[in-house]
């Protein structure tokens, strides 16, 4: 079920959105004007994702480097091994609606 999250006009392109829901979610908008939504914290630690660096479709995790792809959640290597979740965006009106995935990122 879509949610209603924030206005887009709330994310500069290139920066990231943190929504408190159970667990936190993470919405990238990208400088290509793509918006992405995958889990905030970090499978490795206990790090905020929106507070990491956004480069393409990728974020970097802010404490040690991993890498995750946006699209897919996959990370692309160590110190992280598993992936994110990925969540469904669509942007309706200028507004952010989040449809959250069940269980957990294969």
């Amino acid at each position: 079920m879509l949610q209603p999250v924030c206005p887009l006009s709330s994310i500069a392109p290139g920066e990231a959105y943190r929504w408190e829901t159970d667990p936190p979610v993470a919405i990238f908008h990208t400088e290509d004007g793509e918006v992405f939504a995958i889990d905030d914290t970090c499978t490795h630690q206990d790090a905020s994702l929106a507070d990491g660096w956004l480069e393409g479709c990728e974020v970097e995790c802010p404490l040690h480097a991993s890498k995750f792809d946006l699209r897919t959640g996959r990370v692309d290597g160590p110190p992280a091994k598993k992936p994110v979740r990925t969540h469904r965006v669509e942007v309706t009106d200028g507004m952010v609606h989040v449809a959250l995935s069940e269980g957990a990122q294969s």
